[in-house]
C-alpha cells in the first residue's frame, strides 16, 4: 500500500512538470521585423533620343516590262540567256519571219500595181486634155463661118458636141488620177504595216534589266496574249513597305529634325534596309513616292522607297525590313520598359524617394526606343526608380536599392 501510494505521487508529480513545460512553450514569443525587399534601381536617362520605324517590306524592279508579241507565230528562235542583263533593243526572240514576208512582197506588189495605174490615168488626162484644146479650137474657128452660112450649122453643133465629150473625159481622168492616188495611199500603208510586222518577229526588250526565264518554249505558236518573259530594271531598285493609318497620319506632318517630311518624295531622311539574313544593306534609300489610298481591308497605305542597286545585288521578291527616322525628342527622359507597369490602361513607376521610401507615380508614356520607354509626364531628372523587383513593393514601402544592371540604349 505504501508503495502504490508513492508510486502515484511520483507520476502526480512528473504529470505536473510536464503541464509546467507546456504551459511554458504555449507562451508567445517577440517576433523581430523582416528586412526591406531588395530591388533593383536604375536613375532616369535625359538626354536627345532619335525615334525609328520599323516595318517589313519587299522588294520590286523599279520598272518590270512583260514581254509580249506584236504578232502571231511559231516561235523559232530565243535570243538572250536567261537572268542575264540585257540593253534596250536588244533581240530576245524570233517569230517565223516567212508569212510576214510573204504579206510585205504582196503589199509591195499592190503599190506597184497602183502606182502603174496612177500613170496610166495621167496618160488618159494629157490626151483628153490634148483632145480638149483641139475640141476649142474647131469651136471657136467655126462658130463664125457658122453664122456667116460659111459651114453648116450641123458642123458647129458636131464640134461643140465633140468639145463636151472630151471635157467629160478629162474629168473622168482626173477622178481616176485622184482614185489613183488614193489607192497608192492605201498600198504605202499596207506595206508599212507589213513591214512593221515583219520587224515584229523580232522580239525586242522594251528596257535595260535583267531578263527572267522564259515562260514559253521554242516550237509554240504564240500571240499578242502570251508572255514570253519579263524584264526587271533593278538599279535603282523599288522597297515596298506599309504603315498603318495611324502612323501615316502622325508622319504626314514633319518631324522635328529640320523640317524633313519623311513622306515627302526625295525625303531627305534616310531609308536603312536589313535584309533577310539580319545584314544591313550598304547603301541607303530615300522615299520615292506614297500610294495614292489607304487599304480599306488592312487599314494601310503603301510606301515605296528607292535604293542604288549596284550589280544588281537586290532582285526583285526579297524580303527584308525598312527602318527610318520618325521622330526627335529632345531632352527626353528615359527608363527601362520593365520598370513601367501597365494597370487597366494606366502606366506607372515605382519611385526610390528618401529614406527608401517608394512612391508610386502615374505616368505618361511616349515612344519606345530599344528596350527603354520615353516618359512624357511624373518623372524628373534624377529620380530614382525600380527596374527589377517592381512586383516586391507597394506605395510607402521601404526598399533595399541596389543598381540594376543598365540596358545597352543607356549606355
Amino acid at each position: 500500500m505504501t508503495r502504490w501510494i508513492a508510486a502515484a505521487t511520483a507520476l502526480a508529480w512528473i504529470a505536473a512538470l510536464a503541464g509546467c513545460a507546456g504551459s511554458e512553450s504555449s507562451q508567445p514569443q517577440a517576433s523581430s521585423a523582416p528586412p526591406p525587399p531588395e530591388v533593383g534601381v536604375v536613375s532616369v536617362i535625359e538626354r536627345d533620343v532619335p525615334v525609328y520605324g520599323d516595318w517589313v517590306a519587299t522588294t520590286d524592279g523599279y520598272v518590270n516590262a512583260n514581254i509580249q508579241p506584236q504578232v502571231s507565230g511559231y516561235l523559232v528562235k530565243q535570243d538572250y540567256s536567261e537572268g542575264s542583263l540585257v540593253h534596250k533593243d536588244d533581240v530576245l526572240f524570233e517569230i517565223d519571219p516567212r508569212p510576214f514576208q510573204a504579206a510585205l512582197d504582196q503589199a509591195k506588189g499592190q503599190l506597184a500595181q497602183a502606182r502603174g495605174q496612177l500613170a496610166q490615168a495621167e496618160g488618159q488626162l494629157g490626151q483628153a486634155q490634148a483632145q480638149l484644146g483641139l475640141a476649142d479650137i474647131n469651136v471657136k474657128r467655126d462658130t463664125p463661118l457658122a453664122a456667116a452660112r460659111a459651114i453648116p450649122q450641123s458642123q458647129l453643133d458636131n464640134d461643140v458636141q465633140a468639145k463636151a465629150q472630151t471635157v467629160a473625159l478629162v474629168k473622168t481622168s482626173e477622178a481616176a488620177i485622184q482614185s489613183s492616188h488614193a489607192s497608192i495611199q492605201a498600198a504605202e500603208a499596207a506595206v508599212e504595216t507589213a513591214q512593221l510586222n515583219l520587224g515584229f518577229t523580232r522580239v525586242r526588250s522594251l528596257i535595260d534589266g535583267i531578263a527572267g526565264i522564259a515562260s514559253i518554249q521554242i516550237g509554240n505558236l504564240v500571240g499578242p496574249n502570251n508572255v514570253l518573259t519579263t524584264v526587271s530594271s533593278v538599279d535603282p531598285i523599288k522597297v515596298y513597305f506599309s504603315i498603318s493609318e495611324q502612323e501615316y497620319l502622325a508622319l504626314s506632318g514633319k518631324i522635328e529634325m529640320k523640317g524633313a517630311d519623311l513622306l515627302r518624295a526625295g525625303s531627305a531622311v534616310p531609308l536603312q534596309f536589313t535584309l533577310s539574313t539580319g545584314a544591313i544593306y550598304p547603301h541607303q534609300g530615300k522615299i520615292a513616292f506614297a500610294d495614292r489610298q489607304m487599304d480599306p481591308q488592312t487599314g494601310t497605305i503603301r510606301i515605296v522607297g528607292a535604293f542604288s542597286n549596284p550589280g544588281n545585288i537586290l532582285r526583285p521578291g526579297q524580303f527584308g525590313r525598312i527602318r527610318a527616322m520618325t521622330g526627335f525628342h529632345k531632352n527626353a527622359l528615359l527608363v527601362p520598359q520593365r520598370a513601367v507597369i501597365e494597370l487597366q490602361g494606366r502606366y506607372q513607376v515605382a519611385v526610390v524617394g528618401p529614406g527608401n521610401k517608394v512612391q508610386i507615380r502615374n505616368v505618361q508614356v511616349g515612344d519606345r526606343v530599344g528596350e527603354l520607354w520615353v516618359i512624357t509626364s511624373g518623372l524628373s531628372p534624377g529620380d530614382t526608380v525600380v527596374a527589377d523587383g517592381t512586383m516586391k513593393v507597394r506605395d510607402g514601402s521601404l526598399v533595399a536599392p541596389k543598381p540594376a544592371p543598365q540596358d545597352s540604349q543607356a549606355k
